[in-house]
């Protein structure tokens, strides 16, 4: 890994000297609990220096989106962050993001990667030299950090009349349990308790297979602990503390695991209605989902009169649309259903801090009005419809299995499905064709996005079938969602299964 930090730390450095007409060129550095994340941070920084480069290197590990903060705040022209974020343990990543703290997108990426793809040889690398260009920042980022979250409350009232509401928070061994903790107390909430077993940052992550707060398992120890000291909330960071997972007690009293979707649409319907209630919707404000998440964000916009965007899948394009919207309309939240949420531009990437104060204050906020999140999920869901997501990874090793992947592809593009589970297919999105196309009128409309190699298809009966290769993995994903109204709330359990029951019978509509 020290080629390979090397060598994109060397290309990256050739490329904003290219064209940067900032001098001195700055860049700010963070790494995250994995094992040799801090050595490699420091390689990063002594490049960059040696390039004659600004480095700015965070004293000790930070969350991502502290990185991203930092980048905007110290008017940087890059970040750099050494992470593998959710990923097990034998994982390490290096993610670069530009002057605007979003990850780097077109044209940026494809040009940085062309540099850093020229960096041939170990003697092309200038490994150390010029020290003093490396500056070590710490808390006074972190206080102005802290502050701007602080200023995200909208119901500060609600927060201090249930500021004894129990949370349980665990960082599952990552950077989260430097700073959310310290932000949750800021924000009033007294009542928090800490994941022993897994409050000390460690690379290993000896009480998981996995640190993903979106996997079950990695969520027992805190659900467990949830159930001891009788919480009402539960938040789990993944460790570099950009997604959040979150459990909440269901309405026979036990803790219910959440996923990405549920807790998007609990955490913007809260969050619009607030600007509604306090008369700061304007007409001009909108939100940002990724094109695989939950239809539901779109239908709570539009009742508030706030635009949705949808972007490719990642967060660095929720950024680019923040980036592109800037000055000319405002941004409000942005989410995905991979638990990733963002309130607010001051950062811009995914934020599981700000996050996590945000979804503790909307249950505090109904708690002060005597409703529980899952009486409020329920709510919404009757008022909106019931919809339902679900995730389904097909993995394809090796050379022919990328070739698999490809011919997947291939199939549901040049024939498509004219019917999915007896439902006729009445609309095709083509992103890598950039092409949408109605097929009842026969018309074909313009998708204003970059290419991707993604396919959705949706049916008369409201159901969505997302198709894409996975970028960093070996496996092609589908993503279903579907929907149907809901009476009551003692048809909602049998409403659910009837929707998990149709996503299965379309599972096997597509012979997957």
């Amino acid at each position: 890994m020290g080629w390979t930090v090397g060598s994109a730390t060397q290309g990256l450095s050739n490329y904003l000297k290219k064209i940067s007409t900032v001098q001195p060129i700055q860049v700010a550095i963070a790494f995250d609990s994995r094992n040799r994340s801090q050595e490699f941070a420091q390689i990063a920084a002594e490049i960059l220096a040696a390039n004659d480069i600004i480095c700015y290197l965070f004293d000790n590990l930070r969350p991502t989106p502290v990185l991203s903060f930092a980048v905007r705040h110290l008017h940087c022209q890059a970040g750099i962050v050494i992470t593998a974020s959710h990923n097990p343990k034998e994982y390490n990543g290096y993610k670069v993001y530009w002057n605007d703290g979003g990850q780097l997108v077109s044209p940026h990426d494809e040009a940085v990667i062309r540099e850093v793809n020229a960096v041939t040889s170990v003697s092309q690398i200038r490994w150390k030299g010029n020290d003093r260009n490396i500056k070590i920042i710490g808390k006074n980022v972190d206080e102005v950090y802290l502050q701007k979250i602080a200023q995200l409350s909208l119901n500060p009232d609600a927060v201090h009349a249930q500021n004894q509401l129990r949370i349980v928070y665990t960082s599952l061994h990552g950077t989260g349990i430097t700073l959310v903790p310290q932000a949750l107390q800021m924000f009033g909430f007294q009542n928090i308790t800490i994941v022993e077993e897994q409050k000390t940052p460690d690379g290993n992550f000896p009480t998981v297979k996995s640190p993903n707060p979106e996997e079950k398992s990695a969520m027992e120890i805190a659900i467990r602990t949830a159930d001891e000291v009788h919480a009402d909330l539960v938040l789990a960071t993944d460790p570099d503390a950009d997604r959040v997972g979150i459990a909440i007690r269901n309405n026979n009293g036990k803790m219910e695991l959440l996923n990405g979707n549920m807790t998007a649409s609990l955490l913007i319907y809260y969050v619009l209605s607030q600007w509604k209630e306090t008369g700061k919707l304007g007409g001009n404000e909108f939100i940002v989902k990724t094109i695989v998440t939950t239809e539901l964000l779109k239908e709570i916009a539009e009742n508030y009169g706030v635009i949705c965007e949808d972007v490719l899948t990642g967060f660095k394009y929720i950024a680019e649309k923040i980036k592109e919207y800037e000055g000319s309309h405002t941004f409000i939240i942005g989410g995905e259903e991979s638990y990733g949420y963002l309130v607010s531009d001051f950062v811009r990437d995914k934020d599981a801090v700000s996050s996590c104060c945000m979804i503790a204050e909307m249950a505090a906020f109904y708690a002060n009005q005597g409703k529980t999140l899952y009486q409020m999920l329920q709510m919404i869901y009757r008022q909106f419809g019931f919809y339902k997501e679900e995730l389904l990874s097909i993995t394809k090793k090796g050379q022919s299995g990328a070739a698999d992947i490809q011919k997947i592809m291939d199939n549901f593009r040049n024939n498509p499905p004219q019917l999915i589970n007896k439902e006729k297919v009445i609309k095709i999105n083509d992103y890598l064709k950039q092409i949408s196309v109605d097929v009842l009128s026969g018309n074909n409309f313009s998708i204003l996005l970059p290419k991707s190699d993604v396919l959705q298809f949706f049916t008369a009966d409201g159901s969505k079938i997302t198709v894409r290769p996975s970028g960093t993995e070996p496996k092609i994903k589908f993503y279903f969602g579907v929907k149907k109204e809901l009476s009551g709330d003692d048809s909602f359990s049998s409403v659910s299964q009837e929707l998990s029951s149709k996503i299965k019978s379309i599972i096997e509509s597509l012979e997957l």
